[in-house]
């Protein structure tokens, strides 16, 4: 656990937190609706990217992102989501989380969008042969779906997104001026002994070869 003795002010509790910074309006808290209407389906049917949170029994955190052509997360019904888990680095971190603690948390998001889609419930993993049909791409199967029951969804906010101003590309940095996933990859796992080079050559083969 991270220490916070460092930190002369910390705060501990929600009376404390309350207090400092107050409640929030009557529409903020009415917004969470529990089930999937038209508006929730649509936002979902036009994303390409979502965020996948992921809590193990420790309560350690995994964030993973899933991306497909947009609507590859299916809606089965008003409570159900579907989504395809495709071939990976096989750590399985969000997986093995949800195997001793279901709870999931999600994040839509939409190119040039700036509000967001949360959805909130408790995952399954599943490999019904019919659903994983229904899931391929380009006639290739995911290896697995993960299956959420959904308790409750809402809209989040621009700010975040107006803040960074992520959309503008004029305020991306040069991707020339940060590090390969080979570099970072070399200096984290081995130690730097590596060959960089070979090494970015065969994840990027393998991005061509493997995607799906």
């Amino acid at each position: 656990m991270v220490t916070t003795a460092r930190f002369k002010n910390v705060i501990t509790t929600e009376e404390e937190l309350r207090e400092q910074l107050g409640r929030p309006s009557e529409r903020t808290r009415n917004k969470t609706i529990s089930a999937l209407d038209q508006h929730c389906r649509d936002l979902i049917a036009a994303s390409p990217m979502a965020f996948l949170a992921t809590t193990n029994a420790d309560g350690t955190v995994d964030v993973a992102p899933k991306g497909d052509p947009a609507g590859f997360v299916s809606v089965l019904d008003d409570n159900t989501i579907v989504i395809p888990d495709r071939p990976g680095n096989k750590r399985f971190d969000g997986l093995t989380n949800i195997f001793t603690n279901p709870g999931v948390g999600m994040i839509f998001v939409i190119p040039g969008m700036r509000e967001t889609l949360r959805v909130n419930g408790t995952a399954t993993i599943v490999r019904d042969p019919e659903l994983l049909e229904s899931l391929a791409v380009d006639g290739k199967l995911p290896w697995l779906a993960i299956v959420v029951d959904v308790k409750e969804a809402f809209m989040h906010c621009p700010k975040a997104f107006l803040r960074s101003d992520l959309w503008d590309p004029n305020t991306w940095p040069s991707r020339d001026d940060l590090p390969t996933m080979a570099c970072i990859l070399n200096d984290h796992a081995l130690n730097g002994k590596g060959n960089v080079e070979e090494m970015q050559a065969d994840m990027d083969e393998r991005s061509k070869t493997q995607l799906y």
